[in-house]
């Protein structure tokens, strides 16, 4: 596994970055998955970034991999989001960064951050009728929960709608 890069939280300086590789992102997704992120306001990174909710993956001063976390995420995991626990959204890995793992590296981090701040999983999701990146996330560690309908908001970015997603829990020891 890579062992040179830093964490750190995202700054305002950073939201050009941020959006150049969510476009980037947008962009791949098209090329190997019949669905996509439809974009996403800048109020929301934003906000993520204030609330030191917007993190950062750095190789050699460069954004190798950026990534949201919550701790509250009710209109996806409903009932189970009364449970303490940390949840990734939206992990994006610079083009010229691919193949280093990230989602490896984010969960060792998480697990860490997860206990500082007294949670006892490590969530995401990701489109249920994706076979490919549920098995990725499995190999990864996580255990896959099954499916759900989110709940129709205008909270949730665009691409929530009329979706199913597929839940991943790992447990922090």
């Amino acid at each position: 596994m890579l062992k040179d890069f830093t964490i750190l939280p995202s700054e305002p300086k950073d939201i050009a970055r941020i959006f150049e590789l969510y476009d980037d992102a947008i962009a791949y997704q098209k090329t190997v998955f019949k669905k996509h992120w439809q974009g996403f306001e800048r109020q929301l990174i934003e906000r993520e970034i204030q609330e030191s909710r917007q993190w950062k993956i750095l190789i050699d001063g460069q954004t190798a991999c950026i990534f949201a976390i919550d701790f509250n995420d009710p209109l996806i995991w409903k009932e189970k989001d009364k449970d303490p626990a940390v949840y990734i959204h939206r992990i994006v890995t610079n083009p010229a960064f691919r193949g280093h793992h990230f989602v490896n590296i984010i969960i060792d981090w998480a697990k860490d951050y997860g206990t500082q701040k007294e949670k006892k999983y490590i969530r995401l999701d990701t489109w249920g009728d994706n076979p490919k990146l549920i098995a990725y996330y499995e190999r990864c560690g996580f255990d896959y929960l099954g499916n759900v309908v989110p709940e129709a908001s205008d909270i949730l970015p665009k691409h929530y709608e009329n979706i199913i997603l597929a839940l991943f829990e790992i447990e922090i020891d």
